[in-house]
């Protein structure tokens, strides 16, 4: 009996203690990020975030997408992250909830074929002529 209830402690570290991902990182998902709806107040809209995105922000947090570069070169420190892989050099794929913009806090190697995985500061953009709604700031990617 007591071996069964060690096994069971041994289980339950591992759920809670992920290896890589700090006790206070969010990992956060695009359905969580779709959370979010847009009312006109006089000529501009504005973004009105569900409670469970606003409890995020200012958080350190994972994300996995697409990377869509911003700039020509093999090193990336602004880019886009989607949630899904760009269909063509000129198609933008989604919309507004579906895109984090990446300030990384080191160059980044081009990929716009696999996922990619990056932790950083979680950041609503609540007024931004851009059309963006996230940005993850001093972001780094985290090696699988």
């Amino acid at each position: 009996m007591r071996r069964i209830a060690d096994l069971v402690a041994v289980a339950i570290l591992i759920a809670v203690f992920q290896p890589g991902i700090a006790d206070d990182m969010a990992v956060i998902t695009w359905e969580t990020l779709a959370q979010v709806s847009v009312t006109k107040q006089k000529d501009r809209y504005i973004p009105e975030f569900s409670k469970q995105v606003l409890a995020l922000e200012q958080r350190k947090v994972t994300l996995t997408g697409f990377m869509l570069p911003l700039e020509p070169g093999l090193a990336q420190k602004h880019f886009l992250l989607t949630m899904e892989p760009p269909d063509g050099d000129f198609c933008m794929p989604g919309s507004a909830e579906q895109f984090a913009e990446v300030l990384a806090k080191n160059p980044v190697k081009l990929n716009v074929v696999d996922p990619i995985t990056l932790s950083g500061t979680f950041v609503l953009v609540r007024d931004d002529s851009g059309g963006l709604l996230y940005r993850l700031i001093e972001a780094v990617m985290i090696e699988k």
